[in-house]
Parts: C-alpha cells; structure tokens; sequence
C-alpha cells in the first residue's frame, strides 16, 4: 500500500546538509520511502491514501543518540542545593549525587523505572523525537542494570519510538566495590555483559573514562569483552579533563565519543581515521556551567560528524526537549543550525550505527519524518521550547501525541 504525502518543502539532511527540495511529494510503501523529490514529478499510481502537508517543512525524525532516561528519583533538591552553596562532593560525601540515584533505582521496581521514564520519552517524542537511545548506568549490580534495559526494551515495545539500548554499567563504582574499580571492571566484562547481551537486552557497550570514573586501561578492558560478545562500543570521554579517551574508542572503532570538552587536535584526527562520531552535550555543558568549549575547529578541520544529543539524566542534563540542545548547541558551540539539524539526524544515526536506514529522507530508508508548520528549517533551533505545530510520521504512519 502506497501513500503520498505532498504539499511541503523537504530538508532531506542528506550527505548531513539541508539538501533542499522545494514543492516536494513524498511517496511511502509501508514503512519505507519508495519515492521524493518534487511535487510535479510524481510517479503515477493509485495511492491508498493522500496527505496534505498544507506547505509544512519536512525533516527527518530527530534522534536523539544520547540519554540515561531510565532512573530513579529525583535530584532538583541538589541542583538547589548548589545554587545555595553547597558543594558536589558536600553533597556526595552526605550520600548525594549519583550514589542517590544508584539507591533509588535499585529500590524501584520495573513497573516504577518504566512509568516515570515513559513520561520523560513523551517529552522527547512531542519534540519530534523518532528514535533514542537509552543507557543503563544506574544500577551497576546485575539485577538492577538487568531491571533497567529491561524497562528499555519495554520503552520501545509500548512507544512509537525506535530505542537503541545501551549497556553502561561502567558508569561509576558502586558501593560494594569501593577501592576495588579492577574487581568491578573484571565483573562487569566476566559476568555482566556476558549474561545481559544473552538474554538480548544490550544493542551497544559504553563506559565512563575519566579521573572520577574509570581510567583508560580499565575501558579498554570492556571494549574488549564488548568485541568478544559482537556488540560495538561507545565512550563518555574527555568531559572533564583530557585522557585521550576519544583516542581509545577511535582504536576500538566505537560509534561515538561523547561530550569532548577537553579532547584534542590528535583525538580529532583519530576519530577521523575511525568514522567515530562527536557526540556534543550542550545540556550538561550549560548545566554545569562549563566554560571549556569542545575543540570545534579541529572536529571540522579533520571532517569528523558531529551529533547533538539531550544527555537526558537527573544529575547534570535533566533535559526535557531535544530542540533545545539546538539552540543551546548553536548559541554555547557556535554551530550552524544546519550542523545543528544534521547533528540530530543523519550524525545522530551515525552515532548509533543506524545510517544506512534513519537520519535522512532518501528512497529505501525508513519512514520516519516530522512535517513542522515553520517558515525555514532553522527555525528549529530557532525557538526556545514551546511546542511546535507538527504532524510526527514513523514507520509510515502518523503518530497521535
């Protein structure tokens, strides 16, 4: 059954630019693209259905390649108390920060993780949201990262939504492992990724390398179990200080990098070697109120693609709104709103392994764009929130939000 959506300007993102068809038609057969391009050339046929796009813009699905959406609790009572004076390792040393999250997510039942992290996704999904990905990281024991990828695979089996899930339980040390990260790390790659990636619970593997977290020799230790279980790799890196992380998950072949802050010119050039992916967190940038800019310069100079995510998590990117990592990802990075839009959707699916199906409107690909009432596509990182006027398609169907 083909369907042919028309009336509407196209911003198909492919090659990662606008590549702009004015007066478009789009022709879809089931979940797939068949045909687009102009309006005034569309094939002939009988359509099982006619829409009019009443002169929206068209772009693909956003994707937002970087989330910890599965938690528990709440930590605004820190974000208060900071702003108050109080400082994190008060906080932490009183039973804050991360380990507060840890306890009330292992506390939390999976009926509990899935109802309050179904109502943050929503969020996304109003957005224009089509695909996500969601890390675990907040149990780091095997019950409770089982328990949390468990309510990611839900997420995606009751939502219109396409969710890639990540295992991250090289996050930090838990409790029970205090002073004894190599014992940690041996569980996690003997144990953990063995018995979760059974049961078919993780699409991908990423750590957190940094001095607070874990060093390079222990990353490189789960990448290589990672490789052993066929599962690709991704690396928090470089968002405090410099340990050449980025460089690392270049050697591995990760998906991505994340955050980057403190990467430089020689980790650009390995990640462009590698086809590794920038992944840019402009919400933790500004909620931490960092002033150590990604090295954007060095990222274009060597060609790397750069993807924007919401970095969605209680402690340090309680972001709500994929749209606005837009318009922060512009106005704190300097990039363009076409990096920016690229950034969300043909990088984003990069980041995520998903190119060769998502992140651009091109025949073959999935069926998954947004027909936004806007007058130019830079409008999305125009406005700051709000809920655009919009017709969400995924899969070939329109979505109720």
């Amino acid at each position: 059954m083909k369907t042919l959506w028309q009336h509407c300007h196209v911003a198909s993102m492919a090659q990662g630019a606008y590549s702009i068809i004015e007066d478009a038609a789009i022709v879809t057969s089931g979940a797939l693209i068949e045909w687009i391009g102009p309006r005034d050339q569309v094939p002939a046929g009988d359509y099982a259905e006619l829409h009019d796009l009443a002169g929206a813009w068209v772009t693909p699905g956003l994707i937002d390649c970087h989330t910890h959406t599965v938690f528990g609790g709440n930590r605004s009572g820190e974000f208060e108390q900071r702003l108050q004076g109080v400082s994190y390792a008060e906080i932490a040393a009183a039973g804050g920060g991360i380990a507060s999250t840890v306890r009330a997510t292992r506390a939390a039942s999976e009926d509990e993780l899935f109802d309050s992290a179904r109502k943050r996704l929503k969020s996304l999904l109003r957005d224009g949201v089509t695909s996500v990905e969601i890390k675990s990281g907040y149990g780091l024991d095997l019950a409770s990262e089982r328990k949390i990828l468990r309510v990611v695979r839900r997420l995606g089996a009751e939502l219109p939504v396409s969710v890639r899930s990540t295992c991250l339980a090289a996050h930090a040390l838990p409790p029970e492992y205090a002073e004894r990260a190599d014992d940690y790390i041996e569980h996690i790659c003997a144990e953990m990724l063995p018995a979760l990636a059974a049961e078919g619970l993780v699409d991908a593997v990423d750590a957190f390398c940094e001095y607070l977290a874990f060093s390079p020799e222990q990353v490189e230790r789960v990448f290589i179990a990672a490789q052993k279980l066929g599962l690709p790799v991704k690396l928090h890196a470089e968002q405090l200080s410099s340990l050449h992380g980025s460089s690392l998950a270049a050697r591995y072949h990760a998906l991505s990098a994340d955050h980057l802050e403190f990467m430089t010119e020689e980790d650009a050039i390995a990640m462009a070697k590698a086809g590794t992916v920038a992944v840019l967190l402009p919400g933790a940038f500004y909620f931490l109120r960092e002033t150590q800019l990604p090295p954007m310069d060095a990222l274009r100079k060597h060609g790397v693609k750069i993807a924007v995510a919401s970095d969605l998590n209680p402690g340090t990117s309680p972001a709500l709104s994929l749209r606005l990592m837009l318009n922060m990802a512009c106005t704190c990075f300097r990039m363009t709103p076409e990096e920016a839009l690229a950034g969300v959707t043909l990088h984003a699916a990069t980041a995520l392994g998903m190119e060769r199906t998502h992140g651009s409107l091109e025949v073959g690909k999935v069926a998954d764009f947004v027909a936004w009432q806007i007058d130019r596509p830079a409008d999305l990182a125009y406005w700051l929130g709000g809920d655009l006027e919009k017709r969400v398609v995924r899969h070939g169907v329109e979505v109720d939000l």
